[in-house]
């Protein structure tokens, strides 16, 4: 609705930004701790000011992008080719699951790292019946395969296979219900190719209830999410690699 309302098309005596209209819009949202923006697609959105969430026209990663979208989605592709694999969780994923919609996003960090028993993040989706669905993740920087021997900067599915099952039988703490549950779903991402043939041997691998509990998400999954849901590229982002008049830092 506020779209709409918002469209530079119906300006009146102010230019195409509508920064007067803009104005006495975020006036009113500030109570209840939002603020309207205009996106580079001249959209206007809203953005909750304690999360840094925005709201999105459509999130179906499936569709047509337009011209500044295809210029992000590049951008963002031209930073997985380089960024570490905390920075690919921290600055892409973090990020992408709190806007889909999860809570209690918890990364393992370095720190960490002994206790993950195969998780990289766990996370948590309310249904609408309020009833909870745990997930678990397993990131990847680079490809995933199926080959005998990986070669630098891939990983091996059968090393996937150990943390996955690692994943789906330890428990995990949610300090908001005080329940220890376990994982409902696990899920495997790589900021490369997850192949066909990877995708194959775990499921062969699998029994037929873990195999129902495996989803996958590799570069692209993440290029076409990322861009859609219209979140901020990371602050890693070179400069060139952004649309003209873009930055690095906001969305608007």
């Amino acid at each position: 609705m506020i779209d709409h309302l918002m469209n530079p098309a119906d300006a009146l005596n102010e230019g195409l930004d509508r920064p007067n209209a803009l104005r006495l819009l975020n006036n009113a949202l500030a109570r209840e701790g939002f603020e309207a923006f205009y996106g580079e697609d001249k959209h206007c959105y809203l953005r909750h000011i304690g999360t840094n969430t925005v709201s999105v026209l459509a999130k179906n990663p499936h569709r047509p992008l337009s011209a500044a979208e295809m210029q992000r989605r590049t951008a963002l592709a031209a930073f997985l080719d380089t960024c570490s694999e905390d920075a690919l969780i921290e600055e892409v994923l973090l990020p992408l699951f709190r806007q889909l919609g999860f809570h209690r996003i918890t990364a393992a960090g370095h720190r960490d790292k002994a206790l993950e028993y195969g998780k990289d993040i766990w996370m948590r989706y309310t249904l609408p019946t309020q009833h909870f669905l745990y997930f678990g993740i397993q990131v990847k920087r680079g490809k995933l395969d199926a080959t005998g021997k990986s070669r630098a900067g891939n990983a091996n599915i059968a090393e996937i296979h150990n943390q996955a099952l690692m994943m789906l039988a330890h428990e995990i703490f949610d300090p908001e219900t005080n329940r220890r549950v376990l994982v409902d779903h696990a899920f495997i991402v790589a900021g490369g190719e997850i192949t066909k043939a990877a995708r194959n041997w775990l499921g062969n691998a699998l029994d037929a209830a873990k195999r129902s509990q495996i989803m996958f998400m590799d570069r692209d999954d993440i290029l076409n999410q990322f861009v859609v849901t219209n979140l901020p590229l990371p602050g890693g982002v070179l400069p060139g690699a952004m649309p003209s008049g873009g930055t690095a830092s906001s969305p608007s």
